[in-house]
């Protein structure tokens, strides 16, 4: 069965991905991780029986069109630690990613596609430069982890308390100056990070949301 072939370039010092790879289309996990790659063939929509892709730790300034065309694409996508500052359209077509990872790129805006990713438990947005959330987050209904460490967010939309699947929202490092008190009613919360944090205020509702349980790092 495809989930379980392997393909391992893990820190081959390759440069560039050999033809040869975008042969192989039975493939279920593909890794390039650490290869220094400045691009990826629009022949990755070859391999359509992919369930997890690592991209991470490469100098990818761009992604081709095709990965939309990896709709089995179901258990990670790892995009962390390149020079991104958008993503592809086609990205929405991703329908059954639960797991995406933009963390350690150039993004100074937040890219939206990703909220189009329907199945999403956990994002990764982690170390970028985008200074403010879209309300269409409220799309990522499943969504129960939240990383957006080390950002320039100063606020957030009021659209993140329809997160009701959320457990862990992680804001350390930014520099907030003010919190939507809708995060109260995020039924699921357990955690809320806000450590590094000195330029918001100590609202009531914290104490709030640590009374039910909710752990709140300050």
């Amino acid at each position: 069965m495809a989930d379980g072939v392997v393909l391992n370039f893990w820190k081959k010092n390759l440069g560039s991905v050999p033809e040869s790879v975008w042969e192989q289309t039975a493939v279920g996990t593909l890794i390039l991780a650490d290869n220094g790659l400045r691009e990826v063939s629009e022949l990755l929509g070859r391999m359509k029986h992919l369930r997890t892709l690592d991209l991470g730790h490469n100098q990818l300034a761009g992604l081709p069109e095709g990965l939309g065309e990896l709709t089995e694409l179901s258990d990670f996508l790892y995009l962390h630690d390149n020079r991104l500052t958008e993503l592809p359209g086609s990205l929405r077509k991703l329908q059954k990613l639960r797991y995406l990872n933009i963390s350690e790129n150039a993004f100074s805006i937040f890219p939206e596609v990703v909220c189009r990713l329907a199945s999403l438990t956990e994002l990764r947005a982690t170390d970028n430069a985008f200074s403010q959330l879209p309300e269409s987050i409220a799309r990522l209904s499943r969504l129960r982890e939240l990383h957006l460490r080390n950002n320039r967010l100063t606020s957030l939309p009021g659209a993140i308390g329809k997160l009701a699947e959320l457990r862990q929202l992680d804001l350390r490092g930014n520099p907030l100056e003010s919190l939507p008190a809708c995060i109260t009613s995020l039924p699921r919360l357990e955690k809320l990070d806000l450590r590094w944090v000195d330029s918001l205020p100590r609202y009531e509702w914290f104490d709030a949301l640590e009374a039910r349980g909710c752990v709140v790092y300050r």
